[in-house]
């Protein structure tokens, strides 16, 4: 009798467990738990913020990174600026990215050699700065640029899978979204051969306006090269008003 009820224990758990991640091949309602992610993310008009990014190689060697952020949503378009400010060596150095009407600019300020730089396709897959975030990884998660396949509702996450097609680097990729908070969790990022390349991991989260939790740190795992990218935020401060000279030339040039 104890040996019955021991494996309608088991069948049990596993029916439940297999109820709770079973997969949803509708690719409307992927899309929609993604831009409901979206829209929360562009539920403020602005956010300043001082960065702190720490790279550290295979060989455990560290380098770190101070920067300050401008980020300004219009609707569906969002204008961000990121400005080194140390160490010195990259004190100035300055990042724009627009997106406006579905299109991605983004441009780099050198100021060791007093030029703008447009990124541009053949550079998306570049590391932003030595980091382990490329030049696409910086751009906006925008749900038009995937083709969701499908999604899994677990005990705390959604699990969507989405495929890049116009990506270089990545075939498809798999987002963890918290259900409560609708913030995505983890993202992982796989060739075209199946292999998983990078995992971005995002904690400590923080309500920064009323339906949108952000995380306070973000870890960039290159897998391939066994090394990480951390960036850290701090002194946030939502919908203050930005100025609009600085997402432009005038701004890239100027620095803090």
């Amino acid at each position: 009798m104890k040996i019955s009820l021991l494996i309608l224990f088991i069948v049990a758990l596993f029916t439940t467990a297999s109820v709770a991640q079973e997969r949803i091949t509708d690719e409307a309602e992927a899309r929609a738990i993604f831009e409901e992610v979206d829209d929360r993310r562009n539920s403020i008009q602005s956010e300043t913020s001082v960065m702190e990014m720490v790279i550290t190689d295979n060989r455990g060697r560290t380098r770190s990174r101070t920067m300050q952020s401008w980020i300004k949503n219009n609707g569906d378009d969002t204008s961000s600026l990121i400005v080194f400010s140390a160490p010195g060596n990259v004190r100035g150095t300055a990042f724009l990215s627009v997106n406006e009407g579905g299109s991605t600019t983004q441009r780099l300020y050198l100021p060791s050699v007093g030029r703008i730089q447009t990124i541009g396709s053949a550079e998306r897959g570049d590391r932003f700065m030595g980091s382990d975030f490329t030049y696409e990884d910086l751009g906006d998660q925008n749900p038009d640029d995937y083709e969701f396949e499908w999604l899994e509702e677990h005990e705390e996450i959604f699990l969507i899978k989405a495929n890049k097609p116009d990506s270089d680097q990545y075939s498809y990729v798999k987002f963890e979204i918290i259900i409560e908070t609708y913030a995505l969790r983890t993202v992982h990022y796989f060739d075209s051969e199946g292999n998983q390349i990078k995992r971005l991991e995002a904690e400590q989260f923080e309500k920064i306006s009323e339906g949108l939790w952000s995380p306070a740190k973000m870890t960039m795992f290159d897998l391939r090269e066994d090394r990480k990218t951390e960036i850290s935020w701090s002194n946030r401060e939502v919908n203050s008003s930005i100025e609009e000279w600085r997402f432009s030339e005038r701004g890239l040039r100027r620095g803090i």
